[in-house]
């Protein structure tokens, strides 16, 4: 596949954080007497590439938006607190190495449905900053994937940019911002109809014509 520009989901793409998150998010519910709300690795696995509103529906059904707010709100406090405070050895197998190959070639943008500040985070615990040319995310501009998909294609007059993800949620979204859609296989979730899957973030370099 040829491209101009390789954007990439987080979570199941780059690295998996659920085990730290759930950790965060348990400690969260229980301060705010949702005890009940069992958090683990798994159930975030099934939610991670949800927008954060999504998330709150699913996890607090029955709660009111306030409280579903308040709750998302510290749940993200306390991740962004764990994840700061690990050392973070989660990112998948060959993903450092190989996005800074990839970014020797070709800009390297993330996109992903989390709350602000994460990816940031994800940049300073890989030590990736030096390798992403931009990056987007819902807690920034409110928006879904597809949208700020197409906002970093449009402000970076890309031309030929491939989605990299790992979900259904993530093939619809690069679909729907007319960007080809390359399958992470390794990563959450299942989908068919990609334009290309890889078992391993490394096989990117050969798929990709750069």
């Amino acid at each position: 596949m040829q491209t101009d520009g390789v954007i990439l989901d987080v979570d199941g793409t780059i690295w998996d954080s659920t085990g730290i998150v759930a950790v965060a998010w348990t400690k969260a519910v229980v301060e705010l007497g949702r005890p009940d709300v069992k958090v683990t690795s798994p159930v975030l696995k099934q939610l991670f590439g949800k927008t954060m509103e999504e998330i709150a529906d699913v996890l607090f059904e029955g709660e009111s938006k306030e409280k579903k707010d308040k709750l998302m709100e510290l749940c993200c406090k306390y991740e962004h607190e764990e994840l700061q405070n690990d050392p973070c050895h989660i990112d998948y197998e060959g993903v450092v190495d190989t996005i800074k190959s990839l970014s020797e070639k070709v800009p390297v943008f993330i996109v992903s449905n989390c709350q602000a500040g994460y990816i940031e985070l994800v940049e300073d615990k890989l030590s990736l900053l030096p390798y992403i040319t931009d990056i987007e995310c819902y807690g920034n501009t409110g928006n879904g994937k597809a949208d700020n998909i197409r906002s970093v294609v449009d402000r970076n007059h890309l031309k030929n940019p491939v989605y990299v993800g790992d979900t259904d949620g993530d093939r619809i979204a690069s679909e729907t911002a007319g960007v080809p859609f390359i399958y992470a296989k390794y990563g959450f979730g299942k989908t068919q109809g990609a334009a290309a899957d890889i078992s391993s973030f490394s096989e990117l370099q050969d798929v990709l014509e750069v």
